[in-house]
């Protein structure tokens, strides 16, 4: 693999990252740095191990040096107490350019060229979460909602950008952006203003790399979609009929008078035949405002066809010109959005990253940056699935994604490796993948 994307490099940058923290800090309370409370929050979401730094302080004490030094740069190693009042007052903002570094070492290194798609673009999906939820526990960024029994649930959000292709595994985490609460805003902040906030934020930058944003039907709205094309972007977003509905009167009556262009293909799904139904149209009004923007429609409609069951049907309005024979690529991309829900969301819930789990609250940024340092730690996951063969090979045998951290984590608790080339060396050895 090339040396930047090098687990080794990518943990060097991150702590160059996390170097640059504003350290606010007065008095004589500085026994731990900042960088150490960061790599060694770090560290934790690596290796998926909550107690991963309490075994490391014990095998600094046993065998004086501990892999969290060697693996992850750390001098000191904190307790979690101490690394959650160190990390608070930090905004998750000070992460935001190992993600960009990341992406900008991918695409030298040619690992981005296999994951473009229509027209050679990048396909970036975008969709919100939550992280966190508490009827007695918040902070000034909490947003909050009353339940029906009167009580009010306080929760953080997030939107978790992501780089999807059709046909790929991997998914590509870029920023995030949070939603919280907007100074002099008196409504409560919503995913739609934070994915504009992304927008102003990152968009110049990553529409110079060409994309496409896909989204649901939150975002297929005038302001957003103008929005995208000011910053470059194109874009293929769900649009559904009741939220939509001058266009659809446009479609009704077009269909009405034949002029939909329809397209019809037979696909075996490998236990029966279905027909893929494709209609679509151009330059047509997103709203009822007389200064709507056109834009182009097209739907999908796949049903058995032996007995005429509809199993899937969506629609999507994009920029781009749609035609017999661009209709399927656009509809195939766009439906890659549900990856981000499959491949990012659901991953992040159930394997092993524990994205609702309250790590840690705190009255500032706390929740906000331990988020951001388990997507990185995501991310780096799919860097080294990427580009680091044995670690590719030693993923591959084990199956299981826990099957794998589980055997780190035990690894790191009972031997000391100096680099990580050390430690990806003894699992591959050790399961005899050099025999084939």
């Amino acid at each position: 693999m090339e040396k930047e994307l090098s687990i080794n490099q990518i943990i060097k940058d991150l702590k160059e990252s996390i170097l640059r923290f504003p350290d606010k800090r007065t008095g004589k309370n500085t026994q731990y740095e900042l960088v150490d409370a960061g790599m060694g929050a770090f560290s934790v979401f690596f290796i998926q191990c909550a107690s991963f730094l309490e075994y490391q302080r014990e095998m600094k004490l046993t065998k004086g040096h501990a892999n969290a030094e060697s693996l992850f740069e750390l001098e000191n190693i904190p307790s979690d107490n101490q690394i959650r009042n160190l990390l608070d007052p930090i905004s998750p903002e000070n992460l935001e350019p190992t993600y960009q570094g990341i992406f900008l070492s991918l695409e030298r290194t040619g690992v981005l060229e296999g994951f473009r798609s229509y027209a050679d673009h990048l396909l970036i999906a975008i969709d919100g979460t939550e992280y966190f939820s508490s009827q007695n526990i918040h902070c000034e960024n909490c947003s909050h909602r009353t339940l029906q029994n009167g009580k009010i649930n306080y929760y953080h959000s997030v939107i978790t950008p992501v780089i999807v292709q059709a046909k790929n595994e991997h998914v590509i985490s870029l920023e995030p952006e949070f939603i919280v609460p907007q100074d002099g805003q008196e409504k409560q902040d919503c995913e739609t203003r934070a994915g504009k906030r992304w927008l102003e934020k990152h968009g110049s930058f990553y529409a110079k790399h060409r994309a496409i944003i896909l989204g649901d039907d939150l975002y297929s709205r005038q302001p957003f979609c103008k929005a995208l094309i000011e910053k470059g972007f194109h874009f293929i977003l769900v649009c559904k009929p009741d939220s939509h509905v001058m266009l659809y009167e446009t479609v009704d009556f077009l269909a009405a008078n034949g002029v939909l262009g329809t397209k019809s293909v037979r696909k075996w799904n490998g236990k029966y035949g279905e027909i893929w139904t494709y209609r679509y149209a151009n330059k047509l009004p997103l709203c009822a405002d007389e200064a709507a923007m056109e834009v182009n429609w097209c739907e999908i409609t796949i049903a058995r066809e032996d007995t005429g069951t509809q199993v899937y049907k969506n629609t999507f309005i994009t920029d781009f010109e749609i035609s017999d024979t661009t209709v399927e690529t656009i509809i195939r991309d766009g439906r890659s959005r549900w990856k981000i829900e499959n491949e990012n969301n659901n991953v992040l819930k159930t394997k092993g990253y524990h994205l609702e789990h309250n790590f840690g609250h705190g009255s500032h940024y706390l929740a906000a940056l331990l988020l951001s340092l388990n997507l990185l730690a995501f991310l780096f996951h799919t860097v080294l699935d990427l580009g680091d063969e044995r670690y590719r090979a030693i993923r591959k045998v084990l199956v299981k994604r826990r099957t794998f951290f589980q055997d780190l984590e035990a690894l790191l608790r009972y031997f000391s490796f100096n680099t990580w080339d050390d430690v990806f060396s003894f699992m591959f050895n050790g399961l005899e993948l050099n025999s084939g």
